[in-house]
């Protein structure tokens, strides 16, 4: 029987759609292993007394004497990145995204595995309500990273200066308040039904450094004596209004305060709320900002709050490549791809935003309006697998970007404590420029720093593995953050094709 026109015009539609997209060798991946080695990542960038059940073993005590230049204590929480540096300001981002993937996905995490991210989620929140403790004054920062990246030292050595940063009242914070509010309050969720104490001391010092954030408004960056530390690694690039923003959305679904609903309400306009809307990250917020408030207009018809899911759909629709209005720059391979370097930042978060919002449309049984295409739940899920499965090897280097999962995965990334002997195999102190032999060795790192993600690849998909290339080869807490809940949703629905 001779086959229909129409059915064989869909046939070669379909059949030249396809041939565009990249095509590599799919491995059936073990989500589940990769979200428990992404987890235990936060191991490996703990700072301070580590605990008994230390699952890198190869890390020891570090930072002990943070913050008594100004008398308080500091220790605890995570070095960012490859470094032996405490910047306040990505650690709440990370301490966020840890507790959005617990609320947004930890139903279908395996017990141990949803243990454990409460236990990184705890690290971080417990260091940075330190960092509040004192009523009107924020240390947003422990460590001169200048001093600290001229030495090439374990943590566990560390003798350069542990410079505390400190804003006071009236003196502006708004970006780091705002973003510390947030993780108290995302966190504060997160360990609502497990400990509930702590999730109401949480809610409640969230509630007050928002206080400080909203009263005095501006950039910490902005403070002279700060500036000179935290740029140009963690400058406010972005404004402070969507760290405003972004604290009062997750206080209000924390708390369920109507203040904090009138707050997003009358407040979006003036502080940006429609402007720079295709970023998210640990400077700019505005993307995941619009994903967040957009639940409670679908779940609730909350008509006020339109804008914010307009600019969600927006957002939605520039990453769908057979949408008119997409934008967003892929690689050769199908990477999200942005420069500045670390741009697995990029497609970690944005395939967490893509889920999240999957999840608040599969819920209202809802869709995107692209213009020329209707986008649903499971286009948007689709998206975000490509990019973690990228990440785990479907890319032209066939190459895991996180260490430790497959056995082809970089060796050499930028990262202190992984490239110099671990302190029980070699307990003799290494100074500042003794570990230059290390830095500059061909050879792979000692020490397996389990489940880090590396910056990644370039435009044209290209990686090789060089420690001294540290915008693809260095690891950071803000990639793993989001990565952790799109891992625990894949993990539960291996079957998404």
């Amino acid at each position: 029987m001779p086959i229909p026109r129409i059915v064989f015009l869909v046939f070669l539609f379909t059949f030249f759609f396809f041939l565009r997209l990249p095509r590599f060798e799919s491995a059936n991946h073990d989500y589940s292993d990769a979200l428990s080695k992404c987890i235990m990542f936060f191991e490996g960038q703990r700072s301070g007394f580590l605990p008994n059940d230390q699952r890198i073993t190869w890390r020891a005590n570090s930072g002990l004497s943070d913050g008594s230049q100004r008398s308080v204590d500091l220790t605890g929480g995570y070095y960012d990145a490859g470094d032996n540096v405490k910047f306040g300001f990505p650690m709440a981002f990370t301490t966020t995204m840890l507790s959005w993937s617990v609320i947004e996905f930890g139903d279908s995490m395996p017990a141990a595995e949803r243990r454990n991210a409460l236990a990184a989620i705890r690290w971080g929140a417990d260091y940075l309500l330190k960092t509040v403790s004192h009523p009107g004054r924020i240390f947003v920062q422990v460590g001169d990273p200048i001093v600290d990246h001229n030495c090439w030292e374990r943590p566990e050595d560390m003798d350069t200066a542990r410079t505390v940063y400190t804003v006071e009242a009236p003196n502006p914070a708004s970006d780091v308040a705002g973003e510390t509010a947030a993780a108290f309050a995302a966190s504060s969720m997160a360990f609502r039904s497990s400990d509930p104490g702590y999730s109401e001391t949480l809610l409640r010092n969230a509630v007050s450094v928002f206080q400080y954030a909203d009263n005095y408004r501006g950039a910490y960056s902005d403070n002279a004596d700060i500036r000179e530390g935290v740029c140009p690694f963690y400058c406010d690039f972005d404004g402070y209004q969507d760290e405003l923003l972004w604290g009062a959305a997750w206080l209000r679904r924390a708390s369920k305060d109507d203040s904090y609903l009138n707050y997003i309400e009358n407040n979006g306009k003036t502080l940006g709320a429609e402007d720079n809307i295709n970023e998210f990250g640990w400077d700019n917020k505005h993307a995941g900002l619009n994903v967040l408030v957009s639940k409670e207009y679908l779940e609730g018809n909350m008509y006020s709050l339109q804008s914010y899911k307009a600019s969600a759909d927006s957002f939605m629709c520039t990453l769908i490549p057979e949408s008119s209005s997409s934008h967003i720059e892929y690689t050769p391979g199908g990477l999200i791809y942005k420069p500045g370097g670390s741009n697995l930042q990029h497609a970690t978060s944005i395939a967490f935003l893509l889920l999240s919002y999957a999840n608040y449309l599969a819920g209202t049984s809802q869709s995107v309006d692209c213009g020329n295409v209707s986008v649903g739940p499971s286009s948007l899920r689709r998206q975000a697998k490509r990019q973690i499965d990228y990440i785990l090897g479907d890319n032209p280097l066939t190459i895991s970007y996180m260490v430790g999962y497959s056995n082809h995965y970089p060796r050499k990334i930028h990262h202190r404590g992984s490239s110099l002997p671990a302190i029980k195999d070699h307990p003799e102190f290494i100074p500042c420029k003794g570990g230059s032999v290390y830095f500059n060795s061909s050879d792979p790192n000692p020490n397996v720093l389990v489940g880090a993600v590396v910056g990644g690849p370039g435009e044209d998909d290209s990686y090789d593995d060089d420690r001294v290339d540290f915008r693809k080869s260095e690891p950071t807490t803000y990639i793993n953050a989001p990565l952790v809940g799109a891992l625990a949703y894949f993990a539960a629905n291996p079957e998404l094709s």
